[in-house]
């Protein structure tokens, strides 16, 4: 295993927490845990899992400023931020449960004319690698972590090494409120250090993988899942590059949409998933001007989490410029501690094709603008870019704008969620949210890490045919004592729990 696990404070460069690596035995301990924890969450009902969830969310609401003070210490991101950030982390921890409860991820369906019955059933222990970003909402008992519990799998989360001090922290108060809540032991567990991680995506015991961060860690861990014996499914939310575009009819409102674009790209230090890299605007709008203009204005210095991310923010304004761009403002990044600077570049639309290191991300709070004279040459540009999780488009809504449309579609082609007038950052949780899009944005474009249809990720359907009723799974049985959503000879019977 490795050596000790460290995390920094991003603002001095100075030590936070240390912690022994998970060891082998330790890890076999934790799968097998799990495994046997998976028999019993297979017949929970889904209105007992909820229980366990609302009983997690009390405990994180009672633990409030101690978790927002530890993870301020150890990501730079600011109490107010992230107060916010744990408020929605409590706030969808419950929805999971409600989404368990409404049941209609279990596809429940009969047809009594030939016999049969479907249902999902869950996979088994899930593990979960959380992002260094989102410590709380994509962290080891975010999103992924909730919607794995909700679906009835057990997890086995990865402590993130860039605030390794909140992880642990959040592992005791997961695991003593899921036990206090009546969870069997195994329900949840950390395992700490890089091989540690490694040895837990091959574990036989691990059904699916559950991963927010780059495309290189994404990557690999996609990998190591699919040379397993029986490989696994493997849901990576990766790094891209998020587009914006502007109409020519949208330009009306460009000093607008400038502002609000700096404050879009650059906050937090540019450090998110769904931040927007790449800003289409007609030309000669001198829009590259006003977007500097703009970041002046607001000043920026950021910190970055971690001393690695700082280091890729100068090697992407390196790559940048040797493919063709040009920096129009840099600013900041001589700061204590992990310092990056804020930059803004243009670059001619010519030199947006594909395989351009223009189109990789670079992780911070650096954009590239590029002008277009020609729809053909804008839509040209968008079908040369990797796929993304997300893009904005800004046109007007009471007029015609043949422009809109057209991007529109192409962009849908490209991303899991596409935004009118609005900004791509800020996934809020909801039964239509969808926080994916095709590779390498995710490792699986079928699935999404954030909403309602979190949790079919864990679960797998099975036919009964001409089974008996009493030997269903209790959720299949005729008589619905889990009351959830189904299907019964083609007619929808809703479950009678509302769901917000």
């Amino acid at each position: 295993m490795t050596a000790v696990a460290t995390s920094y404070s991003p603002r001095t460069g100075d030590r936070v927490r240390s912690a022994a690596p998970t060891t082998q035995s330790q890890l076999v301990t934790i799968t097998t845990t799990a495994a046997t924890a998976a028999a019993v969450l297979t017949g929970t009902s889904p209105a007992e899992r909820r229980r366990w969830l609302y009983a997690l969310a009390d405990a994180l609401e009672a633990y409030t400023e101690e978790l927002v003070t530890l993870a301020d210490l150890e990501t730079a991101l600011g109490s107010q931020r992230l107060t916010v950030e744990l408020g929605r982390t409590i706030s969808q921890t419950r929805f999971y449960g409600d989404v368990a409860v409404e049941g209609s991820y279990l596809g429940v369906a009969i047809d009594d004319a030939i016999g049969l019955t479907r249902m999902s059933r869950p996979l088994g222990p899930v593990a979960v690698f959380g992002a260094s970003n989102f410590p709380f909402v994509l962290g080891v008992v975010g999103h992924d972590t909730s919607a794995a519990i909700a679906a009835g799998c057990p997890v086995v989360a990865k402590a993130h090494d860039a605030h390794l001090g909140l992880s642990l922290r959040l592992a005791e108060i997961t695991t003593t409120a899921l036990a206090g809540a009546g969870a069997p032991v195994g329900t949840y567990a950390l395992a700490v250090g890089f091989d540690t991680g490694v040895a837990l995506v091959k574990a036989p015991e691990i059904t699916a993988l559950a991963f927010t961060g780059s495309e290189r860690g994404g990557r690999a861990l996609w990998q190591a899942a699919n040379e397993r014996e029986i490989p696994i499914p493997v849901y990576a939310e990766m790094g891209t590059v998020n587009p914006v575009v502007v109409t020519r009819a949208g330009a009306a409102d460009l000093d607008t949409i400038t502002d609000g674009f700096v404050s879009c790209y650059a906050a937090s230090a540019g450090q998110y998933c769904s931040k927007p890299g790449l800003f289409f605007a007609p030309a000669g709008t001198g829009a590259a001007a006003r977007v500097a203009a703009a970041l002046e204005a607001t000043g920026p210095n950021p910190t970055m989490l971690t001393e690695a991310i700082a280091k890729s923010v100068r090697t992407g304004l390196d790559g940048f410029t040797r493919a063709g761009a040009r920096i129009v403002l840099e600013l900041g990044g001589h700061a204590p501690g992990w310092s990056a600077p804020a930059a803004i570049l243009e670059a001619p639309i010519s030199a947006v094709t594909e395989g351009s290191r223009l189109l990789e991300e670079c992780f911070g709070a650096v954009a590239i603008v590029v002008e277009y004279t020609t729809a053909e040459e804008l839509h040209a540009a968008l079908r040369a870019m990797q796929p993304a999780l997300v893009a904005a488009v800004w046109a007007p809504t009471d007029g015609p704008d043949v422009e809109a449309s057209a991007v529109i579609d192409i962009l849908a082609a490209k991303v899991g969620r596409v935004v009118l007038n609005g900004w791509t950052t800020g996934a809020g949780h909801s039964w239509a949210q969808n926080h994916g899009g095709p590779w390498p944005a995710t490792s699986n474009a079928a699935g999404t890490s954030i909403g309602g249809a979190a949790l079919n990720r864990f679960v797998r359907p099975i036919a009964y045919q001409t089974v008996r009723d009493d030997w269903l799974p209790e959720g299949a049985r005729r008589s619905n004592p889990w009351a959830v959503t189904r299907r019964v000879n083609g007619v929808i019977e809703p479950s009678p729990h509302v769901v917000p």
